[in-house]
């Protein structure tokens, strides 16, 4: 009788033990599919942000689309269509294609 008490006990300590396994799994799975990629995301962008230049064609988080023609340590001027623009450095990102009057220069 002592000895299937002991068995009982022994069987919830395991539980314990495989429960504590499947957090860590899971919290493993999330960190993989979740945080990673975010902190890869974070780094390329400010990357890109640290190696603005002058004539870089980027995009504001508003969608206007500019030439960088001036860079300092906070913000970026933009040359636009009718003028120019000063934006902070994290309202830029790059442009993925070419824009459509480079496009229309080059076929003419």
């Amino acid at each position: 009788m002592t000895f299937n008490i002991l068995l009982q006990a022994e069987a919830a300590g395991e539980s314990d033990f495989s429960f504590i396994i499947l957090l860590g799994g899971m919290f493993l799975i999330m960190y993989f599919f979740m945080i990673r990629p975010q902190m890869k995301r974070q780094k390329e962008a400010k990357t890109f942000r640290d190696e603005i230049s002058k004539g870089d064609k980027v995009v504001t988080i508003g969608g206007v689309h500019g030439k960088v023609i001036s860079v300092s340590d906070l913000t970026v001027m933009l040359e636009l269509e009718s003028g120019k623009v000063r934006v902070d450095k994290t309202a830029v990102s790059p442009t993925g294609n070419a824009d459509e009057q480079d496009i229309q220069q080059k076929n003419a």
